[in-house]
């Protein structure tokens, strides 16, 4: 293979999407909402011309050009975010306590598990939504980085401890993630 001075990538901006480009921070504004996040510009160079988004890097290795599908990664989540969305869905499962969980105040919380007098907690991270569905905790938003974090922080909320796991299964668990259609 003939070795590469420059490694360059488009990403084609969809339609009902303004992006703006600036100093390695981009800006994406679409119809569920806007996102920001920043970039290293040391090691690539992002530019916004014709409706596309054009990444490159000069003299790549491999730490380069992962690092450059890892960016083109992250600006079609944004894309995707944005028009669409991210939800989990998270199922409470209680055998031993009747559990209770509420939304207050940017925090989950987790009442009454494994017989517990003092709540557990789990926070809410950036502009993220949470509300019950029956028995499941529904998590959405445009971020899938907030989102899948506050799913995790949830999750890790209710770990076992102390005790068997192959009996007490109390708690509340991922069981699907999805994109908002």
């Amino acid at each position: 293979m003939p070795f590469a001075l420059k490694l360059e990538e488009e990403i084609s901006i969809p339609e009902n999407i303004h992006v703006n480009v600036s100093n390695g921070k981009i800006r994406v504004k679409g119809p569920k909402g806007s996102l920001e996040k920043e970039f290293d510009t040391r090691k690539i160079a992002i530019e916004k011309m014709d409706g596309k988004i054009l990444l490159s890097v000069l003299y790549p290795d491999k730490r380069l050009k992962a690092y450059l599908y890892t960016v083109k990664s992250h600006i079609n989540n944004m894309f995707q975010g944005v028009l669409k969305g991210y939800r989990y869905r998270l199922r409470v499962v209680q055998v031993h306590f009747p559990m209770e969980v509420e939304v207050k105040d940017r925090k989950v919380l987790i009442k009454n598990f494994t017989g517990e007098r003092r709540p557990r907690e789990a926070p809410i991270i950036g502009d993220v939504k949470v509300y019950m569905d029956g028995r499941d905790v529904v998590v959405e938003g445009v971020n899938k980085e907030e989102v899948g974090q506050t799913a995790a922080n949830i999750q890790l909320a209710t770990v076992i401890r102390d005790k068997d796991l192959r009996k007490f299964i109390d708690g509340i668990y991922i069981y699907r993630r999805e994109v908002i259609e």
